[in-house]
């Protein structure tokens, strides 16, 4: 069976293979040759060994790993994959030779700098990466926020501070049906919001043998094309549906002779699976942890003595935060993880094919845009959403009470487009019924309303639209602003000069870096205030879990709602926002937005960037490059990949990453798009095999 791997100018691999399986393996060696310390890195988190080489930094997470059974219920699920779907397995099983193949003659400086040697990848590593890299995209943590919440602030709280938390991703994503293009066919654009890493989290790639031809993005380490692709006559993408399908419950655990049981609904205490791992950390001693697993899942913090230790168990019963906390989450229920909708993908021809492929789709839950070159559309959801009781949605349930348990699966909604267009940003839409907290609807509006500028789109319009800087969240507190009485000269110019401005945040842009500075100010502002004193500690919960409790993340990206609302448990928000004015106007900001507003991607082996790039954009702009006001106005998230697919003509779509193709530092190809990236300019689309260049 013969392998060629072709390059375009930007160093995005194109594979050809006689094969589907032969493609996968490709798939594997082109990976580990482009990606091999990110491969490495993913393999470790998953399994939760990283704190071996990365230090005590990482342990946090291991030990969630190793609690939350990542690696088990990776293996589960792929011996589940063996028995139902044996065909995809062997080719998950090809993609992991590829891997192994290619890897031990790797060469990347963070192993030198590290002391870590590459490993052997198991068939069941893609799955456990694909867990890991999900595992907090649901933002379960969010229900330990609305449970302290609550208990502090009462019901209002989780309405005023829904939104996406400082953990969640999102995207943009739309869809222009051929009526309403310039070539009457469909385009499909957006941009998936990750966490910004280096190396980045897609990898642009061409997968091509004689069943099908398909490019687009796939996840570094996981066989195929799942999120973005275009297949020539289907394109789809796909938007975080902000679906809430992951649970938490309180636990009542105690110790026997025998090991660990724990209360069930029946009152009965139920035998749980209990055993002790050890997690090597560098430079330090190694850590033993407790593994328990109930009827419910696996328990991811706290034990019979307590979250805190030391608390005998029939006191932290009675106690809050509860004695333990497990997680139940679809694929450790279902040995399931939806990779048999992976191949399905890659022979996808129509949109009807799209459809059957996702509804094998377990998790993230995500909504689905596909179109065809015959005129077939769709938007849907797709994923596992388990059907239970209200109350698991919102916060952690009492395992020992009957009435939170699972029964059965949540049809996914589809929707139909609106005047030719479909457009979603992780606002409420057709997910709405299966989820709790969404993201504001400002860049869905903004979307909407710029689609509504032209009677005809083509595929080049569209970094436009990618790229606007326009914040209507910012309404509320200009309001405030211009409402304020007994102000300061300087405050008062200051306020003025805010005010006219054109709300859009530009890197150069004096205005919109003076309004973030008040903006900031406000924010910690309300966080110090004493009717949210009770929130500024957080329970003793896992470090991983910590940045969804933080106050002021929180009152942060729920400002408009703080700001607007009737009553905010006794604040003084006029006076809250005139010191904030009166702050700045005494040492305002005399530089841009872009000279605070910087890219700060995450590296598993963190170093200063004294030449951090500039940044336009904001949280709520569809520019969504999110920083936390109040904190940093450093940028960890933002746009992880554009991509256009034009139904048209294939060669005519567009894609860029926020680097480069290749994850080794020095290669030309490691940051070659980033300057695109940050002007919102994009690579071309290559389909001629004749203008790229063969790789020995």
């Amino acid at each position: 069976m013969s392998i060629e791997i072709y390059r375009d100018a930007w160093g995005i691999p194109h594979l050809r293979a006689d094969s589907a399986r032969e493609l996968a393996r490709a798939q594997g060696r082109v990976t580990a040759r482009d990606r091999a310390w990110q491969l490495e890195v993913e393999r470790h988190r998953a399994q939760g060994t990283s704190a071996a080489f990365l230090g005590a930094g990482a342990l946090s997470w291991d030990t969630l790993a190793r609690r939350a059974r990542l690696d088990d219920t990776a293996r589960r699920c792929f011996a589940a994959l063996e028995r139902r779907d044996p065909e995809t397995a062997d080719w998950v099983r090809a993609y992991v030779e590829g891997v192994n193949e290619e890897l031990p003659a790797t060469e990347a400086p963070e192993f030198t700098r590290t002391g870590l040697a590459p490993g052997r990848w198991e068939p069941w590593t893609p799955l456990g990466v694909w867990l890991s890299t999900h595992i907090l995209f649901a933002g379960f943590p969010a229900k330990l926020w609305r449970d302290e919440a609550l208990r502090h602030l009462g019901p209002d709280a989780v309405g005023l501070f829904a939104t996406d938390g400082p953990g969640t991703a999102g995207s943009n994503g739309w869809l222009v049906a051929g009526a309403r293009t310039a070539t009457g066919h469909a385009v499909l654009a957006g941009d998936p919001h990750r966490f910004i890493e280096d190396p980045g989290v897609y990898q642009q790639i061409r997968l091509s043998c004689p069943e099908f031809d398909v490019l687009g993005l796939a996840v570094p380490g996981v066989p195929g094309i799942a999120h973005f692709g275009h297949a020539g006559p289907v394109a789809w993408s796909i938007t975080n549906a902000m679906a809430d399908y992951q649970d938490l419950y309180r636990e009542r655990l105690r110790r026997t002779g025998a090991g660990i049981e724990a209360l069930a609904p029946d009152g009965t205490w139920r035998r749980a699976s209990r055993h002790t791992e050890t997690v090597e950390v560098a430079g330090e001693e190694p850590v033993e942890i407790e593994v328990i697993e109930t009827d419910r899942g696996p328990v991811i913090a706290g034990g019979p003595e307590g979250l805190d230790g030391g608390v005998p168990a029939e006191e932290a019963a009675l106690l809050h935060p509860p004695v333990a906390l497990s997680l139940r989450h679809p694929p450790r229920v279902t040995e399931d993880l939806g990779f048999s909708a992976l191949l399905p993908l890659l022979r996808a021809r129509r949109t009807a094919d799209v459809d059957r492929a996702f509804d094998r789709w377990v998790e993230p839950v995500n909504v689905v845009q596909a179109a065809d070159t015959e005129g077939g559309l769709l938007h849907r959801v797709a994923g596992r959403v388990p059907v239970r009781a209200e109350a698991n949605r919102l916060r952690p349930v009492p395992a020992w009470e009957p009435g939170h348990e699972w029964r059965g699966w949540h049809e996914t909604p589809r929707a139909a487009l609106t005047d030719g267009v479909a457009v979603m940003a992780n606002q409420r839409g057709p997910a709405a019924p299966l989820g709790v907290e969404f993201a504001p609807p400002h860049r869905a509006h903004r979307i909407t309303a710029l689609l509504a500028e032209k009677d005809r789109w083509t595929a080049a319009d569209m970094p436009a639209i990618h790229t606007d800087t326009h914040l209507a969240s910012a309404q509320p507190l200009l309001d405030r602003l211009r409402n304020l009485d007994g102000v300061s000269l300087e405050a008062a110019t200051l306020r003025e000069t805010v005010l006219r401005w054109d709300r859009r945040m530009t890197a150069d842009s004096h205005e919109a870096a003076l309004y973030a500075a008040v903006r900031s100010a406000v924010v910690r502002r309300l966080a110090a205030h004493p009717a949210f004193a009770a929130l500024t500690t957080a329970p003793a919960y896992p470090d991983v879990l910590l940045p969804w409790l933080g106050l002021l993340p929180r009152i942060a990206f729920a400002l408009e709602h703080l700001l607007r609302t009737e009553e905010l448990y006794g604040v003084d928000r006029d006076e809250i926002v005139r010191g904030a004015l009166e702050e700045v106007a005494a040492e305002p900001p005399r530089g841009t937005w872009g000279d605070t507003h910087r890219l700060a991607p995450w590296r598993a082996l963190p170093e200063h960037d004294p030449d951090a790039p500039a940044l336009s954009g904001d949280h709520d702009c569809v520019l969504c490059t999110s920083a936390v006001p109040g904190l940093t106005d450093l940028a960890a998230r933002g746009p992880a990949a554009r991509y256009v697919w034009d139904l048209a003509r294939r060669e005519d779509s567009l894609w860029v990453v926020p680097l480069g193709a290749s994850g080794v530092p020095g290669s030309p190809h490691h940051r070659d798009q980033l300057p695109l990236w940050l002007r919102g300019d994009l690579v071309p689309v290559v389909t001629d095999w004749h203008h790229l260049t063969k790789e020995d």
